[in-house]
């Protein structure tokens, strides 16, 4: 059961890097430094392959810790 639970983890943490390298810059240049009003009040988020690359990276973090957990839990 222990490697079971170990296999898991390494290939969620594997989809979560390449989930998270897929994803697009939210910053272009010196924007980062304006501050957040502009996302917060600008545009709206956008559909499409952002936005299943973000709720992909939601549910393989959240994966990788519930994995982490058990894994310690059965050592």
């Amino acid at each position: 059961m222990e490697s079971v639970v170990h296999i898991l983890l390494v290939i969620d943490a594997i989809a979560m890097i390449v989930l998270i390298v897929l994803q697009s810059s939210k910053s272009e240049g010196l924007g980062a430094i304006s501050g957040g009003a502009e996302e917060l009040f600008g545009k709206q988020k956008a559909r499409g392959i952002d936005y299943v690359l973000h709720r992909g990276t939601v549910v393989t973090a959240v994966l990788f810790f519930v994995l982490a957990f058990v894994s310690g839990y059965i050592l």
